[in-house]
């Protein structure tokens, strides 16, 4: 045999193993039409139970959708509200602030919010507005702050602040 002879051989080899994979690339296309085409005859042929078929589907999905992840025990963090008494001290903790170094304001007026900060005036007279959390307090009144929960006025007993008063919200105080 020459070498001829072997190259011919092998490309015959080689085209029978692909005529294989050439039919299931063909065929794929050929199944989705032929289902297809099936899916549509049995909606001429019978309606109710082709339209049966997608509402049950639907509702499958529907139902897988719905039922969540579950399993873990996670949940949010909750800041608990501490039932507050009239000459108790307290520690002040910022609900809203996961940094440690963040400060707690203190209002003259119960519910008041500033619109814009003042800076602290060189004579410290503004000093005792922002207070670093942890600052020991002691309860001095709670009131309803109209629809925006309780605020308390606290008493600072630590401190270079020690005396002075100011206003929180209660969820400040821990």
């Amino acid at each position: 045999m020459s070498n001829e002879d072997n190259s011919n051989e092998t490309v015959n080899e080689s085209e029978e193993a692909a005529s294989p994979a050439v039919e299931a690339n063909e065929s794929a296309p050929n199944a989705a039409g032929n289902a297809i085409s099936k899916v549509l005859e049995l909606k001429e042929s019978n309606p109710k139970v082709f339209f049966g078929g997608i509402g049950g589907l639907v509702l499958v999905i529907l139902i897988v959708s719905m039922m969540g992840g579950g399993g873990g025990s996670k949940h949010l963090p909750v800041s608990k509200m501490v039932n507050l008494s009239i000459g108790q001290t307290y520690s002040l903790k910022g609900v809203n602030s996961y940094d440690p170094m963040a400060t707690i304001r203190l209002v003259a007026v119960p519910g008041s919010m500033a619109a814009y900060d003042e800076g602290e005036d060189e004579d410290g007279a503004n000093s005792c507005k922002h207070m670093p959390q942890g600052t020991k307090v002691k309860l001095v009144q709670v009131q309803d702050a109209s629809g925006m929960g309780k605020s308390a006025e606290v008493e600072i007993v630590s401190g270079d602040c020690a005396g002075r008063k100011g206003w929180t919200t209660a969820n400040n105080l821990k």
